[in-house]
């Protein structure tokens, strides 16, 4: 089997009773996450589910707010 690109991985993941599943191993080390990080989910019905981690989501709305904020200023 040839190996994915760089920075590429597929796998799957079972869903349990309580509707958990089980990130991979190899996934969890590419995106650092680690027990205990809180993961943001984002559905559309159309393009299915995003899974980020919070800190990610959190840097990219303050980088966001903060363009916007400093875009308002010079208006």
């Amino acid at each position: 089997m040839t190996p994915p690109p760089p920075g590429k991985l597929a796998g799957t993941a079972k869903v349990g009773d309580r509707g958990q599943i089980v990130i991979p191993k190899d996934m969890r080390e590419m995106f650092g996450i680690v027990p205990g990080d809180t993961l943001l989910l984002l559905a559309d019905v159309e393009r299915g589910i995003a899974v980020l981690r919070n800190d990610d989501f959190v840097h990219l709305a303050e980088t966001v707010l903060d363009a916007r904020k400093d875009r308002d200023d010079d208006g």
